[in-house]
C-alpha cells in the first residue's frame, strides 16, 4: 500500500495509489456545446465550458502514472424505455431528451450529442458507463467494475456539481467507498448551486466525502 496525503478538506486524504481511479461525470456534448440540451433549458453553458482544460490535465495525470480512468455518460435508449415521464416532462424546455436536435436527438446513446467532448475522449482501454440516471451507480454496472479492480477511493469531476456528481457521490458513499471532489474540475451553470454543494460534501467532518483543488491532487499521484 502507497498512501500520500492529499491535501484537502475537511481534512487531508490518506489517498492509495493502489486502490484509488478517476470518474468523470458527463464531460458531454449536450450538456457543454451550444445548442445542447443544456442550452435548451436556458442555461449559460460558458460555464461548464470553463473547466474543460482543468479536466484535461487530471486526465493526463491518471494517464501518465497508469492509474484507472473512467467516464460517464448520461444517455437514453433510442424507445425512451429507460427515461421515465418524470424525468422527460419537467419544464418547459425548448427540447426535450429524445427530441431531434442541433447534433442529433438529445441525450440519446449513440448520437453525436450525448458523447464526451473531443477534448476528453476516453483512451482505448478506458471504461465508459452509460447511466439513464443522475447517479453513476444507477442501473449500470459500475460498482462491478471497481469491485474487480480493487477501487475504493475515487476522485471525481465533471458536470453538474449539484446534480449529476454530487448524486454519484453520495451514492458512492454510501456503497463504501472514499471520494475526493477536484473542485475546481466540476461546475454548475449555476455559481450558488456549486458553492453550496461543495460545502454539503465536506460539511461534518466530510459526511460525503472531501474537496481537493486539482494541482494538490496532481502532486499527490506523481
Amino acid at each position: 500500500m502507497s498512501v500520500t496525503p492529499l491535501t484537502a478538506r475537511p481534512a487531508d486524504f490518506p489517498l492509495d495509489r493502489g486502490k484509488v481511479a478517476l470518474l468523470v461525470i458527463d464531460m458531454q456534448r449536450d450538456f457543454i456545446e451550444e445548442g445542447g440540451f443544456g442550452a435548451a433549458l436556458g442555461n449559460d453553458v460558458s460555464r461548464l465550458r470553463a473547466i474543460i482544460p482543468t479536466v484535461a490535465r487530471l486526465l493526463d495525470g491518471f494517464r501518465a502514472a497508469g492509474l484507472p480512468v473512467l467516464h460517464t455518460r448520461e444517455c437514453h435508449a433510442p424507445d425512451l424505455s429507460d427515461c421515465p415521464p418524470a424525468k422527460r416532462l419537467r419544464g418547459a424546455p425548448s427540447l426535450r431528451i429524445g427530441d431531434p436536435g442541433p447534433m442529433g436527438r438529445i441525450l440519446i446513446a449513440g448520437e453525436p450529442g450525448a458523447e464526451i467532448l473531443p477534448e476528453l475522449a476516453p483512451l482505448p482501454g478506458e471504461t465508459v458507463i452509460d447511466k439513464p440516471g443522475k447517479g453513476a451507480f444507477y442501473a449500470t454496472d459500475l460498482q462491478q467494475i471497481l469491485q474487480a479492480r480493487g477501487i475504493t477511493q475515487l476522485i471525481v469531476a465533471g458536470v453538474t456539481t449539484e446534480v449529476c456528481v454530487q448524486t454519484t457521490m453520495r451514492e458512492a458513499n454510501d456503497r463504501g467507498y472514499d471520494c475526493v471532489l477536484a473542485q475546481d474540475a466540476t461546475e454548475s451553470y449555476f455559481p450558488a448551486f456549486k458553492t453550496a454543494t461543495v460545502e454539503m460534501i465536506v460539511a461534518q467532518g466530510g459526511i460525503v466525502g472531501w474537496a481537493a483543488s486539482s494541482a494538490a491532487i496532481l502532486e499527490a499521484i506523481a
